[in-house]
């Protein structure tokens, strides 16, 4: 075989394998979730909402703390699954918990002096956002964000 068989052949063989372009959701139709039907990520916030709320009714702050974390996670959930699906856009969002993630992180176990967290944090923010917001494009199909009726 010569060369320009070989290239034309590997050619061939790529274009037919190449993966389609992602789909771009309508503006109406939400991704779903990976484990079916099961409200799971609404569960999980009810469950930190009560979790909150007997918490402050009884005074117990590890029940706040348990509270906050659940319905965080769970509002984190449905952000990254919209997020990387290109239904909505939550850059800012994930960029956010990323930068408090890493803030805490080293506050509470690298035992770093809060100016040394909050610059981490920001730094963390600024790429994270960057990443994030690329991650988007990517999904939706060359937007950078879509609200709404709204798409820029």
């Amino acid at each position: 075989m010569s060369g320009k068989t070989k290239r034309r052949a590997q050619r061939e063989a790529a274009a037919k394998t190449k993966v389609p372009a992602p789909r771009v959701s309508s503006p109406d139709e939400r991704p779903p979730a990976p484990w079916g039907a099961v409200p799971l990520a609404e569960l999980v916030i009810l469950a930190g909402i009560v979790s909150l709320l007997i918490g402050i009714v009884g005074q117990h702050p590890t029940a706040i703390g348990i509270g906050v974390a659940l319905a965080g996670l769970g509002g984190i959930e449905v952000a990254i699954r919209e997020h990387f699906a290109g239904y909505r856009s939550h850059s800012t969002l994930l960029a956010g918990s990323v930068a408090v993630a890493v803030a805490v992180a080293l506050l509470y176990v690298g035992n770093q002096i809060i100016a040394v967290c909050l610059g981490a944090g920001v730094i963390t923010f600024a790429v994270a956002f960057y990443l994030a917001r690329r991650a988007f494009q990517r999904a939706s199909g060359g937007l950078s964000f879509r609200v709404g009726g709204m798409r820029g």
